[in-house]
């Protein structure tokens, strides 16, 4: 009976020792880092919305909201797509008309036009680049002001609002994005058959077709760029597909001086002299070609060819025109010109060029010491001494050949041209005193 006793109350002392232990137990909390995705199991918040409420909170909000909102998830980027292939959405956020505008419209579209760049960029951000392309150009190739030779007015900002657009659409794409992204522009505005068209005809024979060809490329793919090594890409793709003399062509419509009434000056260059302003462009463009020498197939001969033809379009430039374009290219590119054409034996044309420098020199403003540094370097492309004086006696005696010419046509008669021609001469004698002073100051120094 004891041993029975003994085990009933064993018994029965272990059992609440169990329970108690089963009540005190506590299971360990794991937890886990979770993305965004990971714990969205089932249908957002916006799945749940009709499409014409999400639409009215969207319309809240502004471009650059809408592009910082498209960045919070895929199916919010879906979302916005949606809601950007509307009709109502283009016709209310991309300007469907510049006309009429006022200046400070443009300063606010502007801006409006950079967040739209941003809004396409991040929410086609997944897509590859040829449907990238496809859905954003979608929306702007029905827009006349965004378009070759579709916008009747003049002086329409629509090309340079484009431009800002895709400049900052395309920042940081790398050069084979951009190569497609020029393909797929080419394809759409059919830029290179308009192109060829123009390119192919006489100088000033389609002035509306040029002048239309130059704010599409200006605006639109070269002037947007604060680099030089972007709108250097840009430029090499237009000129890249034609031959030598069409590149010069194409050259002068992109960059050759404007008349005021908004056509090219091509026959200006021929039969007068223009201001620095009116070459400037031109310079700028043919320095941008020399620093991108190391691209495949583009030499300094190259170059010197494309200067020859640009030089000759329509008919041979005046010789001050060409020389105001020698200088505005800088020391580097003007003695790379003349140096080639005096190892070509052509000293005649090297002295002639060399005298209008001078007379530019002194006419713009520029240091004489500069003219006077040229000649030096001239002089040591001839090996001996004998080719050296030649060179110095024909540079003088073009001296007195111009001086002669500029006298005599303003002896000829009493115009106001003979009066420019007679102040030309007189700029000619003095710049012809300071050039020989520095010259011989230089030489006993």
């Amino acid at each position: 009976m004891a041993r029975k006793t003994s085990r009933k109350v064993r018994k029965y002392t272990l059992a609440p020792k169990s329970r108690r232990l089963k009540k005190t137990q506590r299971p360990w909390t794991i937890t886990t880092a979770m993305t965004r995705s990971q714990s969205i199991t089932g249908p957002s918040f916006f799945n749940w919305l009709p499409t014409e409420v999400l639409h009215m909170i969207l319309d809240q909000l502004s471009v650059l909201e809408i592009s910082v909102f498209s960045m919070v998830s895929k199916e919010i980027t879906n979302y916005i797509v949606a809601y950007m292939s509307s009709v109502a959405w283009r016709n209310k956020t991309i300007i469907q008309s510049f006309h009429p505008y006022a200046y400070l419209e443009q300063r606010a579209t502007i801006e409006h036009y950079r967040d739209l760049g941003l809004l396409f960029k991040r929410c086609t951000l997944l897509l590859p680049t040829k449907e990238r392309l496809k859905f954003i150009f979608s929306k702007f190739s029905q827009i006349p002001c965004f378009m070759l030779e579709q916008c009747p007015a003049p002086g329409c900002p629509g090309f340079s609002r484009y431009g800002v657009f895709l400049q900052t659409l395309i920042a940081g794409w790398d050069e084979l994005e951009c190569h497609r992204v020029f393909n797929f522009l080419c394809e759409l505005t059919n830029l290179m058959q308009k192109t060829e068209a123009v390119i192919t005809a006489k100088p000033g024979v389609k002035p509306y077709q040029e002048l239309q060809l130059r704010l599409f490329c200006r605006h639109v793919l070269l002037d947007p760029w604060p680099n030089q090594p972007e709108s250097q890409f840009w430029l090499m793709q237009l000129l890249k597909p034609w031959p030598m003399v069409s590149q010069a062509h194409l050259l002068f419509i992109l960059y050759g001086p404007l008349l005021p009434e908004g056509t090219l000056g091509w026959q200006d260059l021929v039969e007068r002299g223009l201001p620095h302003s009116g070459l400037w462009d031109l310079a700028k463009a043919i320095l941008m070609l020399f620093g991108k020498l190391e691209v495949k197939g583009w030499t300094t001969d190259s170059l010197l060819a494309i200067l020859e033809e640009l030089t000759a379009i329509p008919q041979p430039w005046h010789i001050e025109n060409m020389a105001r374009l020698l200088v505005l290219c800088g020391s580097r590119f003007c003695y790379t010109v003349l140096a080639s054409k005096a190892l070509n034996g052509r000293l005649s044309e090297v002295s002639r060029l060399i005298v209008y420098i001078i007379l530019v020199c002194e006419k713009d403003g520029y240091q004489m010491s500069w003219a006077v540094n040229l000649v030096q370097q001239i002089c040591k492309v001839f090996s001996t001494a004998p080719e050296r004086f030649s060179f110095i006696q024909q540079l003088e005696n073009t001296f007195s050949e111009v001086t002669r010419e500029f006298f005599e046509f303003s002896a000829a008669g009493n115009h106001f041209g003979d009066r420019e021609t007679f102040q030309n001469m007189c700029i000619l004698l003095d710049s012809s005193a300071h050039f020989h002073t520095k010259f011989l100051y230089m030489l006993f120094k």
